[in-house]
């Protein structure tokens, strides 16, 4: 009977991969299925998309947007394995404008992130919601 656990623990674990990483495009380039993500604060918001990338990279590529005055950034954390990893500057825009945002982070099954905007450029003392970047949908067709 002891046999049997690490055998399912493996085919658990197998289910999860195939879930949390999509299809690629026929091209190469993004994949197929992506999940979308959105973050905001005052007059700034980030929006793009997020994948698994093999062998095991979490993409996540959008925009930051202001319309207004002022500095606005886009920070981001992860956690692996229960260890939090440090708060990481990943694009600013001053005034208005649009900006790239390009994050790409080593990701296993027990990595977890979270981004948000956030006003200023130095740290995250004043920062809309922080939003879950690993959470997967079960169905994303």
């Amino acid at each position: 009977m002891h046999a049997r656990i690490p055998v399912a623990a493996a085919a658990a674990v197998g289910a999860l991969l195939a879930l949390a990483a999509p299809a690629t495009a026929a091209d190469g380039g993004k994949p197929a299925r992506t999940v979308a993500w959105s973050a905001g604060h005052e007059s700034a918001t980030a929006a793009g998309e997020r994948w698994i990338e093999p062998p095991g990279n979490l993409v996540i590529s959008g925009k930051l947007s202001h319309t207004g005055e002022g500095c606005y950034s886009v920070w981001t954390r992860f956690v692996n394995d229960l260890a939090p990893g440090p708060l990481r500057k990943q694009a600013e825009v001053c005034g208005s404008g649009t900006v790239d945002v390009k994050v790409r982070q080593a990701y296993r099954l027990t990595t977890t992130g979270r981004l948000a905007v956030c006003k200023g450029t130095e740290n995250v003392r004043d920062c809309g919601p922080w939003q879950n970047i690993t959470s997967w949908p079960v169905n994303r067709d």
